[in-house]
């Protein structure tokens, strides 16, 4: 390829076209090497990047080096610029990222020792269905199962439970 270069830089037209060419065919194969599976359809971007880059600084070449190098440092600095322009970072995903990011949870600590504390106003068994239902998600027949009750006997204790405490601080009297 450098004989090539060294007669496109002498105005040899046809070696420029064959050396354009033998570029392209070289170009592929390195820069898909160098992509990940899912950035493959990068590598002809990559290739026209190159091609064009060479074309604009084929004066920058010295005749006096190897091409290869001129070449590789071209096509190196092509696929830098790409990598950050498309932002291409290895990623891992984060299935449960629980252990690794820390939650906040004062506040609903505050929350959750107020619901306590109303709840504490009823009787224990209501506490607990109000407490599977509302906070937890439970359905009533799976709360009332727990407590050996019928679904409709839960209902009702739930809704005189909620209602004697909203009836009790709907006033502001604790």
């Amino acid at each position: 390829m450098r004989g090539l270069m060294l007669g496109a830089l002498d105005g040899d037209a046809a070696a420029y076209r064959r050396l354009l060419a033998d570029l392209t065919r070289y170009l592929r194969p390195y820069f898909a090497r160098r992509l990940s599976p899912a950035h493959a359809a990068h590598a002809e971007d990559l290739v026209q990047e190159t091609l064009l880059a060479i074309h604009t600084r084929r004066m920058t070449y010295d005749p006096t080096r190897p091409f290869t190098a001129w070449l590789h440092a071209v096509a190196h600095h092509k696929f830098v610029d790409h990598v950050r322009r498309h932002a291409i970072r290895p990623t891992v995903p984060l299935d449960d990222d629980s252990p690794i990011f820390a939650s906040d949870d004062s506040a609903n600590a505050a929350n959750r020792l107020d619901v306590e504390a109303v709840l504490g106003e009823v009787s224990p068994r209501t506490s607990d269905l109000i407490r599977q239902t509302r906070l937890e998600g439970a359905s009533v027949t799976e709360a009332a199962a727990r407590h050996g009750m019928t679904e409709t006997a839960a209902k009702v204790s739930i809704h005189r439970g909620l209602k004697s405490l909203m009836a009790r601080f709907a006033g502001g009297e604790k």
